[in-house]
């Protein structure tokens, strides 16, 4: 292992925030004795953040189904046979009954989704703005996911006061057209580029679980490690395997390459907030635990235990909360980077 990796990993002081990391340092890091990688991590977590606060967020699906890509994970295509039907764009009141509701129990982030593969301009997009500020006026932290769109568009984005902007990488750049033939990785870049642009925070990371390697995990890490500066979030999930998808019979991932992949993004993004995101509904609270001590501090929690559609699981705010209070934990509040 290298003296610089070594300098990070044993919880330097000061650990440089680097974006010129190789493949094999970030191999090092990750085939480190599990153990050893969660102290390490969990080191440099103490250091970048208040280790007793995880931020509780909510999914909002907006516009459900109908997507016309071909993501191989993904129950809103329509090219999959999933029992989700294209929904309309949700009214003002539904989103905002949602959103009121989640902030009363202990919500700070409501990320609203719609299966789009890109904004287009309209009708559609100018009430999702509208949402947007009306959201950000409950005095939450909003999040959209929209799929691909310009730099008008993210402009307009920013002056609805938008916080954050997710758009995934979902995998290496190597791996990915084994997943998606619908949209490039350099569309994807230049969909964060756009947002960089502007004042809205950067929201990306990628899936395991889709059949991808070691190597390929790591190719992700090393793409969003790269990126300058560092998303703000880094959402990992854990596939959902939904029936009527093509992985849908994809094996599960094993636990300890879940904690790894946490340890590992921690180590290379320090001060960014990992996200534990869709498939933690698998996961027992020991099992959170310990992904929280290896530098996850963000969940995605709902009022009826599903997250963005009713074909993914989600742990419900009530267990939430009652796991978070065992652990010592409490929800991080909103705006609290600003």
């Amino acid at each position: 292992m290298s003296t610089v990796i070594s300098e990070l990993v044993d919880a330097n002081p000061s650990p440089a925030v680097r974006h010129d990391w190789t493949l094999a340092e970030l191999r090092a890091i990750y085939e480190l004795p599990l153990l050893e990688l969660v102290r390490r991590a969990a080191a440099v977590h103490r250091q970048f953040h208040d280790p007793a606060e995880v931020q509780v967020c909510k999914l909002i699906s907006v516009k459900t189904g109908g997507c016309p890509e071909d993501c191989s994970y993904c129950a809103q295509s329509s090219r999959y046979q999933t029992g989700i039907d294209s929904e309309p764009l949700l009214d003002r009141e539904t989103v905002l009954g949602i959103a009121r509701q989640a902030k009363a129990n202990g919500i700070s982030r409501v990320c609203m989704g719609a299966a789009w593969r890109e904004v287009k301009d309209g009708a559609s997009f100018e009430r999702v703005l509208e949402l947007v500020k009306e959201v950000t006026g409950l005095g939450l932290e909003v999040c959209c996911t929209l799929g691909m769109l310009n730099a008008d568009q993210a402009r307009r984005l920013e002056e609805a006061g938008l916080y954050a902007y997710n758009h995934n990488l979902d995998t290496s750049p190597e791996y990915y057209e084994t997943i998606i033939t619908t949209r490039a990785y350099a569309d994807r870049l230049r969909t964060l580029g756009e947002i960089r642009k502007t004042r809205v925070t950067v929201c990306c990371g990628g899936i395991i679980g889709m059949g991808e390697s070691t190597d390929d995990r790591l190719g992700l890490l090393l793409t969003l490690a790269s990126l300058q500066p560092h998303p703000e979030s880094v959402p990992i999930n854990i596939l959902a395997k939904v029936p009527g998808t093509p992985l849908a019979t994809t094996p599960d991932v094993p636990f300890d390459e879940i904690v790894r992949m946490i340890a590992t993004a921690r180590l290379l993004m320090p001060g960014s907030v990992v996200r534990l995101s869709a498939g933690r509904a698998r996961l027992s609270v020991a099992e959170q635990a310990l992904c929280f001590l290896a530098g996850a501090n963000s969940i995605f929690s709902s009022e009826n235990e599903t997250m963005l559609t009713k074909a993914v699981p989600s742990p419900a705010y009530e267990a939430d909360l009652a796991m978070l209070g065992v652990l010592g934990l409490r929800p991080r509040p909103a705006f609290k980077s600003v």
